[in-house]
């Protein structure tokens, strides 16, 4: 059915959801979809998705595909993380000459900023895992 308005139909939909911010997009490269979440969708979205990645590792098998290891992650500010956050990063605290605490990045560079600089910080996975058995629906809020 056309699209009412006159647009033509996008080629590549999924990027273009995937473009805007949306959750569990990874950056550029990546679509992550917590497995507690999947398995909590309707029967007929788990039929269709199920048959959907079937597809998908069917026609791509061919690629050496490696495991992934995920972890759950927030821009925030650097000025709010904590040690284990700074840790990660493999960033670090010093104190200036003036005495204020100053931040360095992994390669032992100043931030610029801190109160206003963010990055991506890894955080607590507030998605339960698939070990808790089902996550109710709830509409998202309208923007």
């Amino acid at each position: 059915m056309p699209d009412p308005t006159g647009r033509a139909a996008s080629t590549t939909p999924l990027r273009d959801y995937l473009d805007r911010p949306a959750p569990g997009s990874a950056g550029e490269d990546y679509l992550v979809v917590p497995r507690s979440v999947a398995q909590s969708m309707p029967l007929r979205w788990q039929q269709v998705f199920t048959g959907l990645l079937a597809d998908l590792h069917d026609a791509y098998g061919h690629l050496t595909w490696p495991e992934y290891q995920v972890g759950a992650a927030r821009r925030e500010l650097v000025a709010d993380l904590d040690d284990d956050q700074l840790d990660a990063l493999g960033w670090y605290t010093d104190l200036a000459p003036d005495g204020h605490l100053e931040f360095h990045d992994a390669d032992g560079r100043p931030v610029a900023d801190p109160e206003t600089q963010r990055v991506l910080a890894p955080v607590q996975d507030p998605i339960p895992p698939a070990s808790a058995g089902r996550v109710e629906p709830r509409p998202a809020p309208r923007r």
